[in-house]
């Protein structure tokens, strides 16, 4: 797997959902193992990953479906948005549900086009601000978000996993 190379954004379509599955269990594993018990990202399951991914994309309409940075043909990273889920949400606010890319490939610029690949789909589709929710702890996806123009949000929630009390903040983009 390389991540070298032009980087090529487009919508996934049902046979990434395999590789949406590895980036996504793989970035977990490593993004959150000083987060989350080893031995819940051990027992993380691609073929669990990929049932939801195929259906996620095969439910979708294909202006809706997550986009995917491709490299040479390899999926290295996706971004998946649309409306927000939050009860309190105004009208017309998305919200960018999950974004991950290779760990080999970070520092390599995947992230930033992806989240404002994202931002701007968002903007098309009429929304005209958009949220979405890290965990606390995690200062680098923080950081990450900051550096792109989003602020933090006063909500914070408080959610199980891996059996494990974790709080996610939310963040926000009000201009586009």
């Amino acid at each position: 797997m390389a991540c070298e190379g032009v980087v090529h954004l487009r919508r996934a379509v049902g046979a990434d959902a395999r590789a949406i599955a590895e980036v996504h269990v793989e970035t977990w594993r490593h993004a959150y193992r000083a987060l989350l018990p080893a031995p819940f990202l051990e027992a993380l399951q691609v073929e669990r990953r990929e049932d939801h991914w195929r259906r996620e994309i095969d439910l979708l309409a294909p202006p809706r479906r997550p986009w995917v940075a491709d490299v040479g043909g390899d999926v290295v990273g996706f971004v998946s948005a649309g409306p927000s889920r939050d009860d309190d949400a105004a009208p017309r606010t998305g919200e960018v549900y999950a974004i991950y890319v290779r760990p080999a490939c970070w520092d390599r610029g995947i992230g930033r086009n992806l989240l404002a690949h994202a931002v701007r789909d968002l903007q098309e589709h009429g929304y005209e601000a958009a949220t979405l929710w890290v965990l606390e702890q995690n200062a680098q996806a923080r950081s990450f978000y900051e550096a792109a123009g989003w602020s933090l949000d006063p909500s914070s929630r408080t959610e199980t996993i891996g059996g494990v009390e974790v709080v996610e903040v939310r963040y926000r983009r009000k201009r586009f």
